[in-house]
């Protein structure tokens, strides 16, 4: 696969409009240097639709539109899941959690949990969330995009690699959240745009005709020729039921991942935590919502696709991760570049959110804490400089880390699923129950490690955690969970209750939304019940 001239021209326009984008949204008024507010939560000024293309922008990377299309290739229609049940997330988000954080005016989930439970608790996690981030999302993003560009451009790997991380650090370090959230409207467009054309190619050439028509033929035929891969819930004998454990998808152990990811991490609920208003946020999450129900369109229908394809061009793919890249080379002079271009576009948009708030939790939790009386300009001084060393970090590191692995997002997901059920429990007593305590928030983040541990290595010791251990990742989560909760409980309750000393103001607050809302969500509903209805 090679980019044409034409291609080419497309790819060097969109990278020079975006950079030009970022400064000119960057720009502020005469007189006016950037305080923290600015940089790190964009003046909390961020309009809807920034907020509600942002959030899938900072989403959606390499790993879900590669990775994915190779699920779809692979499962089926099943991997659709995590982005179905994630817009049945979001709303849960808007309606419950962004009204706590917004009233009591958050800059980072770290800070939450000082002044809910206390300040050890803050540094543990602010710590966790910035290794995670730098050695496990940063690291793979740039990887596994370096790796595209590799194959679509024939750049070096190494090259590559250096490539992706100038261009974000140029688009994303001078202008902080507010260049990333406002350039993320373009790269959401590109990536539904880019996305929308690999469709199309790919059902004309099943349906062997043009037009809109075709594709609908091109869809009902893949339906007819490949029924095993439209099924949302896989059955216990299904050999890919480890992945997708059948019911578990819509009432386990997804639900403490999703809740996690959309509710609870810095890099996707900062650019709500920069909303005008609670209502202004709560339209920009409805927004992401329907944008989450139309990406598996985008990425696991094509994959599906090269599943009938793939035999008829006599392709010979080594892995189904292959599977985009080979409707890629379909496509026609232009188009190609197109499609590269939301690739490029999805993996820098991610970039630039780890890049943001990894500056953000650094600054805000680690280096506020040890100098208290830091002016504003410093702060941003020292977002920029965190920025620059997490990105250098991440460009230096991400051959090692990641260059042996086979599947990159496994990697992420096993590294993530020791700590997510921990996670989730914290906050939600943290949100809603007074009485949880920082002793019995720190048992579970401890228990979240250890149980999972075990659990993963299946120890032959424990009879009782044997059996348990022969589940598929996602129902462990889920126990994990449940276990973690019991815990917390019982040490918060043994502990007897101390003068409140929390700053998060729990009492009277307003979970009402506007009609508007309600009418959206339910539209989400009613959509996610005829998807689930109709490919059960």
């Amino acid at each position: 696969m090679h980019l044409s001239p034409l291609d080419i021209t497309v790819v060097v326009v969109y990278a020079i409009f975006i950079l030009v984008l970022a400064q000119l949204v960057s720009r502020e008024k005469a007189g006016h240097r950037k305080d923290s507010q600015d940089y790190f939560l964009a003046s909390r000024a961020l309009p809807w639709w920034a907020i509600g293309t942002s959030l899938i922008a900072a989403n959606i990377s390499a790993e879900q539109i590669i990775g994915m299309s190779g699920s779809g290739y692979a499962i089926g229609l099943g991997i659709a899941s995590y982005e179905w049940m994630a817009a049945l997330t979001l709303l849960i988000v808007g309606k419950f959690f962004l009204p706590i954080f917004l009233k009591n005016k958050i800059y980072t989930m770290p800070e939450f949990l000082k002044r809910r439970y206390g300040q050890d608790i803050q540094l543990v996690m602010a710590i966790f969330w910035l290794v995670l981030y730098v050695f496990v999302n940063l690291t793979s993003i740039l990887w596994l995009g370096a790796t595209a560009v590799h194959t679509v451009t024939g750049l070096t790997l190494q090259t590559s690699l250096i490539v992706l991380g100038l261009f974000a650090g140029n688009y994303a370090l001078y202008g902080g959240l507010k260049a990333v959230a406002l350039t993320d409207v373009v790269q959401v467009s590109m990536l539904v745009l880019g996305g929308l054309v690999i469709v199309y190619i790919a059902l004309e050439r099943i349906a062997g005709g043009t037009g809109i028509l075709s594709v609908f033929h091109g869809f009902n035929m893949l339906v007819a020729q490949a029924p095993g891969h439209f099924h949302m819930i896989l059955k216990p004998n299904d050999p890919n039921y480890t992945y997708l454990p059948g019911l578990s998808v819509i009432l386990g152990g997804m639900w403490v991942a999703n809740l996690s990811y959309w509710g609870f991490n810095q890099y996707i609920i900062q650019r709500a935590l920069a909303a005008k208003s609670v209502r202004e946020a709560q339209k920009g999450i409805v927004l992401a919502a329907f944008l989450k129900l139309l990406i598996p369109v985008l990425v696991v229908i094509p994959g599906i696709a090269a599943f009938i394809l793939a035999p008829r061009l006599g392709w010979h793919l080594a892995q189904s991760n292959d599977a985009y890249p080979m409707l890629m080379t379909l496509l026609p002079s232009g188009f190609l570049g197109l499609v590269f271009i939301a690739l490029i576009a999805a993996i820098i948009a991610s970039m630039g959110s780890k890049i943001n708030s990894i500056a953000t939790i650094f600054t805000i939790d680690v280096f506020k804490t040890v100098y208290k009386n830091t002016n504003e300009r410093m702060l941003v001084v020292v977002g920029r400089l965190t920025a620059i060393t997490a990105l250098g970090i991440a460009m230096v590191t991400a051959k090692p880390l990641l260059g042996s692995f086979d599947q990159a997002f496994q990697y992420i997901q096993d590294f993530t699923g020791f700590f997510t059920p921990g996670i989730v429990v914290i906050f939600l007593l943290g949100m809603f129950w007074k009485r949880a305590t920082e002793a019995g928030a720190l048992t579970a983040a401890v228990s979240s490690v250890g149980l999972s541990y075990i659990y993963y290595n299946k120890w032959p010791y424990i009879p009782a955690f044997d059996a348990l251990g022969r589940i598929p990742f996602m129902n462990r989560m889920g126990y994990v969970f449940l276990l973690c909760l019991g815990l917390a409980v019982i040490v918060s309750l043994m502990q007897k209750p101390k003068p409140q000393t929390t700053t998060i103001d729990l009492a009277d607050i307003d979970y009402s939304t506007s009609k508007s809302f309600w009418i959206a969500s339910s539209a989400v509903v009613a959509i996610l019940v005829a998807l689930y209805a109709t490919w059960w």
